[in-house]
């Protein structure tokens, strides 16, 4: 386990994605999922209110509904960190300070417990000033459902002014970042993000740490030659030169450490300073393994320059 810096949140190095919950993995599927998960010493749930409105017949609320009924069957609540989202899902897509509020009423109720461990701001709300979200989250902490709170899609000037907010007025802090980060998309994140990360200690657990899944290796080609879905069409998209010199690198490490490449682009991932445990999905319970092994491998100095160089 490691530790949120500020915190008594200590979380596994795999931040386990639950946004296919309720979509393409049903109740059953998602059950034996986070089972396999939690069997392999995994305790860190990443969900959102959101997820996952944007399937046909579904509303919002579906993968935290499932992660609900999953901790009170199993009698695990204590076990588990659950983090959650607030600010997309179709009934509560602002971050004043009435939504917030509600919104994590919400949440409480589908995930069938009284406290959110890491309650993150989805996507910012530019019509509501700072002032008022911070608020409505320390709110929330003193009344004590909420343990800590992040920022995940904020522009970095919006994260630094919440950060001063909570400074002057003694109000709960942002304690971890979670951006777009993996070998493909580095530009934004090591820019904008990583400064700000340094400067004031944030954990840092990325989203599409796969890159849609091309970092499992899987799809290889322009025309996403992995099966002809929609997360085949997103994945080939970086079969670009560089994309086929980061894979190069992942294969050969892949076969020194008798790995799954997804597990050393993850284990690149948990090498970044700042990064604590990326966030990583699986549809299938065929598809944890590969995520749990990239939590005991642990690349050189060189590898990960090597990684690091082919991904520039």
């Amino acid at each position: 386990m490691t530790n949120i810096p500020g915190t008594d949140l200590d979380v596994y190095p795999l931040n386990l994605g639950t946004n296919v919950f309720g979509y393409t993995a049903d109740k059953t599927a998602s059950f034996r999922i986070m089972d396999l998960y939690t069997e392999g010493g995994g305790n860190f749930l990443d969900t959102a209110d959101s997820y996952s409105a944007w399937a046909p017949g579904n509303v919002g609320g579906e993968s935290e509904t499932i992660i609900g009924e999953w901790l009170k069957e199993r009698g695990n609540r204590d076990n588990i960190i659950v983090a959650t989202k607030v600010g997309a899902h179709p009934d509560f897509k602002a971050l004043d300070a009435k939504t917030v509020k509600a919104a994590a009423e919400a949440s409480l109720k589908r995930l069938q417990t009284d406290r959110i461990d890491l309650y993150w701001a989805h996507f910012d709300d530019l019509n509501t000033p700072v002032e008022e979200t911070i608020g409505a989250f320390n709110d929330l902490v003193k009344e004590g459902k909420v343990r800590h709170i992040g920022a995940s899609n904020l522009s970095g000037e919006r994260i630094t002014e919440s950060l001063a907010v909570s400074d002057r007025e003694g109000f709960a802090r942002y304690v971890a970042l979670q951006p777009h980060y993996n070998l493909m998309e580095r530009e934004g994140y090591e820019s904008q993000y990583a400064p700000i990360a340094a400067k004031e200690n944030l954990a840092v657990f990325p989203y599409f740490s796969l890159a849609k899944g091309f970092l499992t290796g899987k799809y290889r080609g322009r025309d996403g030659d992995g099966g002809g879905s929609a997360r085949a069409a997103g994945a080939s998209a970086y079969y670009t030169e560089r994309g086929q010199r980061v894979l190069a690198v992942l294969d050969e490490l892949a076969e020194r450490h008798n790995v799954p490449v997804a597990s050393v682009a993850l284990a690149w991932l948990r090498a970044r300073p700042q990064v604590l445990a990326p966030i990583a999905s699986a549809r299938t319970p065929e598809q944890v393994p590969p995520l749990l092994q990239s939590v005991t491998l642990n690349l050189s100095s060189d590898e990960v320059a090597k990684l690091t160089e082919a991904s520039s």
